[in-house]
């Protein structure tokens, strides 16, 4: 039986890319095709956000002198092409997916609202919702953790490519420890970078609880899901 009954699964663009340096990795999209339709048979609901840095990041932009506003818009763009592309792979293997759009696009995706994606879960779809929070100044870390609160999620699953949150950068600090667990408070303190600070502080003031893990190794989705403690939970 699965820990959680309904998630937010937050994906880095960047992981999207694989070995690949820039892009979708088809490789690397088909292993989180894989994993995602592996826990939606266990009876988890699924909800997801999908980063864009793998295509275009827009604070990165800004600081190449682009507008800012404009950046945020490429970044928003980014998503919802890193969205259609999870979206193909899963469907490709018999798993219902639906994009919502946090701006109008149809026929590319619905206009998200937490109604629509709440009943789609319901339905056993997966549903990936693109574009960001719809608005510059905001990371997709925040719009991650604004659609976890909408749609009622148990927790917020960060998929990245380390296994945990650590006393320090544990590619840059071979001394850094992991924690099996942590409060927001003592994120605060110690000045942990887990998520940026307006995601932290949302999921801390709405007490969803955030699991960071490894999702580029195959299987740990699956391995949350049956209570395994193989990343780092964040909680009040």
């Amino acid at each position: 039986m699965a820990k959680f009954k309904r998630i937010l699964l937050k994906l880095s663009g960047e992981s999207l890319q694989g070995e690949q340096g820039y892009g979708i990795d088809v490789n690397r999209l088909n292993d989180y095709a894989r994993q995602i339709k592996e826990v939606v048979e266990m009876g988890v609901q699924v909800g997801i956000v999908i980063g864009g840095g793998n295509i275009f990041r827009g604070l990165t932009g800004a600081g190449k002198g682009f507008d800012r506003v404009r950046g945020d818009q490429m970044g928003m763009l980014a998503t919802v092409i890193n969205s259609l592309g999870l979206c193909s792979a899963l469907q490709a293997i018999g798993q219902k997916t639906t994009v919502l759009t946090a701006i109008r696009m149809e026929p590319i995706g619905e206009l998200y609202t937490k109604w629509k994606a709440i009943e789609a879960m319901e339905r056993g779809e997966v549903v990936i919702m693109s574009g960001g929070t719809g608005n510059p100044y905001f990371t997709t870390d925040t719009g991650s953790s604004l659609r976890g609160i909408e749609i009622e999620a148990d927790v917020m699953l960060k998929g990245t490519r380390v296994d945990g949150v650590y006393t320090a950068d544990p590619e840059k600090d071979p001394t850094a420890t992991k924690f099996k667990d942590i409060t927001y408070d003592e994120i605060y303190n110690r000045g942990l970078k887990v998520m940026d600070l307006t995601a932290t502080t949302m999921c801390k003031l709405n007490n969803l609880p955030i699991y960071v893990f490894n999702m580029d190794i195959v299987g740990n989705l699956r391995k949350v899901m049956a209570g395994e403690e193989i990343g780092t939970l964040v909680h009040n």
